[in-house]
């Protein structure tokens, strides 16, 4: 390593998007391409896992020659493979997987296995090249609703996580029963710049950090199937407001708690426009918000690239048994 410059290849496959980037040194993102498969399975209302296997296979080999193209670099200049190994669909992360290690064995290069979690979180590596640990991180997406604090760039503490639904869960799934269709959170967001948050949702209050979003879930569905009528746009934007206090509530308190004034969000639900104007308004009181730029809140592969990176600069790397792990937790 010697201070040179280290160029990750890294790749995602963890759900619907077959991802590959270059990123050099943890933060420069030399090629970012993202092929998503939304289209496909709006048809079913949610993401099909063989479906989305058989795509990522059909794929991920055009998709790593144009991120090396625009990148403008070649396997040659590339100094660690890495790829998703888990949390994720078994079937699409192997397909990331198995492609990961055949061009590690062909090429000689070294091979690291990420957590997507722990990319999530490098996302803000990406975007604000100022960003350190610690911090603290709220992670919120489709699968995961974390408060992590991250106290070195491979050390991490969970404070805080769901007890049922992830946030992003429950938005998919009051959005498919309220007649929007999948994806649900971006639908749900844009419908509800037109309600007015009139309308109390219980909010469910837990001794400790961690978050529980199924009984809000439960409550906008059932006034949905016994309010035919209700305006859907003043249910979203008061589905938003109720779920965000509990967020911006839950990372006062951990922040409070250990005593420092810097969280960064992380995950698809992040992306969220409700959520971020909310979390804006506490830089008023001297806490620094950062979130990733919005092709960085989705899964993509820069951020595995530079999760990656810190585990390799870590003297961390992986041999050919690396495998699948859908259920793995942040280390």
């Amino acid at each position: 390593m010697n201070g040179k410059d280290i160029l990750v290849l890294g790749i995602e496959t963890s759900c619907d998007e077959t991802s590959v980037a270059v990123v050099k040194n943890g933060r420069e993102v030399l090629s970012n391409v993202i092929n998503s498969q939304i289209k496909i399975h709006e048809e079913f209302g949610g993401v099909v896992p063989e479906i989305a296997s058989r795509n990522h296979v059909k794929n991920i080999n055009f998709v790593v020659k144009e991120a090396l193209k625009q990148a403008n670099v070649t396997f040659d200049d590339i100094d660690l493979i890495s790829c998703t190994k888990g949390p994720g669909l078994v079937g699409a992360l192997l397909v990331g997987v198995s492609y990961a290690k055949g061009l590690s064995l062909a090429l000689n290069k070294p091979l690291l296995g990420a957590n997507h979690i722990e990319g999530h979180i490098a996302a803000n590596y990406i975007s604000h090249s100022e960003l350190k640990p610690p911090f603290l991180c709220l992670i919120i997406s489709g699968g995961h609703t974390h408060l992590v604090h991250i106290k070195d760039y491979n050390e991490f503490e969970i404070l805080g996580k769901t007890r049922d639904d992830a946030i992003g869960e429950a938005y998919d799934k009051v959005a498919r029963v309220i007649g929007l269709g999948y994806p649900g959170g971006p639908k749900i967001d844009k419908l509800a710049k037109e309600g007015t948050p009139n309308i109390v949702l219980p909010k469910p209050h837990m001794d400790n950090l961690d978050f529980s979003f199924s009984g809000i879930k439960t409550a906008v569905i059932n006034l949905h199937h016994k309010t035919p009528d209700i305006n859907k746009a003043d249910l979203c934007i008061s589905f938003e407001k109720c779920t965000t206090e509990i967020l911006i509530e839950n990372t006062l308190s951990a922040l409070e708690d250990l005593k420092i004034n810097t969280v960064a969000l992380a995950g698809g639900v992040s992306a969220n426009s409700y959520i971020r104007n909310e979390f804006e308004k506490l830089k008023q009181k001297g806490i620094n918000v950062y979130y990733p730029e919005m092709i960085l809140c989705t899964d993509n592969a820069a951020m595995i690239a530079s999760a990656a990176y810190y585990r390799y600069m870590n003297g961390e790397t992986s041999d050919l048994t690396l495998n699948a792990i859908p259920n793995l937790k942040i280390s």
